[in-house]
């Protein structure tokens, strides 16, 4: 079977956190051409400290029908990443309707952007509670079935760049936020990698530079970068690439969740156009 051939993920469930737009949609509709079915969850509103567009209802039914076109079952439910209780449903209704669960990508988070810099201690607060609590919550409402199904498994944690650098700190309270809650997953992954193996459950991260999203492709951003040069050359990218697309992490993902990945874990995968060793 190649890298990229149908139905590696046949007979597969996979659920994505942040399925709504932007990579969770990518993945979703990437992992469906596989074969995976999905269980998808996304907040669908906006969270006051963060200064770009958040998903809508509209955005998560896109993915829906993208998924549905593909011939693929999905299972979409509004639910914010920081409701343990809310998650859990999700998993256990989707597992139910869907026959069980195989594959977690926590990939819903935040980022400063422009909308919070009067209030630095409501944004740190939050971006750590969606990027940091939600990934823990995430594994810990799915990580129970998987165990209890004894069919192993493999997760995957959406880390940054920022995960595995500090590159472009300057004081700035939500990019302090990121970058600790980015390398904080890192640290979940490796305890969860501990932790899940003797199930046969795999865990790791992906580490993306700047993606061509509505995260990082906002007003916002770009005029706080514009504002500071410094940090716009700092969170340049070592080949000649502004950003990379949703889909180049997807397929790193598609490979990780895979059986062709079936003994990598605990490892950080950066998909970063050379950014971490810049």
């Amino acid at each position: 079977m190649g890298a990229h051939g149908t139905g590696t993920l046949t007979g597969k469930v996979a659920l994505i956190t942040g399925a709504a737009r932007g990579q969770g949609r990518s993945h979703a509709v990437r992992l469906a051409s596989a074969g995976a079915d999905v269980i998808a969850v996304d907040i669908c509103r906006q969270i006051e400290t963060v200064g770009y567009p958040m998903s809508t209802p509209e955005d998560l039914r896109e993915t829906v029908a993208a998924v549905e076109a593909l011939g693929r079952r999905i299972i979409a439910t509004e639910a914010d990443v920081r409701d343990a209780d809310a998650l859990r449903a999700a998993v256990t209704d989707g597992a139910t309707a869907l026959g069980g669960l195989d594959i977690v990508l926590a990939n819903a988070g935040i980022a400063p952007g422009g909308g919070a810099r009067d209030q630095p201690e409501e944004s740190f607060r939050d971006i750590v509670e969606v990027n940091l609590f939600g990934v823990w919550n995430t594994v810990h409402a799915a990580a129970p079935l998987l165990i209890e199904q004894g069919r192993g498994g493999a997760i995957v944690l959406t880390s940054s760049t920022q995960g595995l650098t500090g590159r472009g700190g300057s004081g700035d309270a939500g990019l302090e936020g990121y970058c600790a809650s980015k390398h904080g997953v890192v640290g979940l992954m490796r305890a969860f990698a501990h932790w899940l193996a003797p199930y046969r459950i795999r865990v790791n991260t992906v580490h993306p530079t700047g993606v061509n999203t509505p995260m990082i492709m906002n007003r916002g951003l770009e005029r706080h970068m514009a504002e500071n040069p410094a940090l716009a050359a700092a969170m340049s990218n070592l080949m000649p690439v502004p950003v990379i697309e949703s889909i180049d992490v997807s397929n790193a993902i598609a490979w990780l969740v895979s059986d062709q990945a079936r003994y990598v874990t605990g490892v950080t995968l950066p998909v970063d156009a050379g950014f971490v060793i810049k």
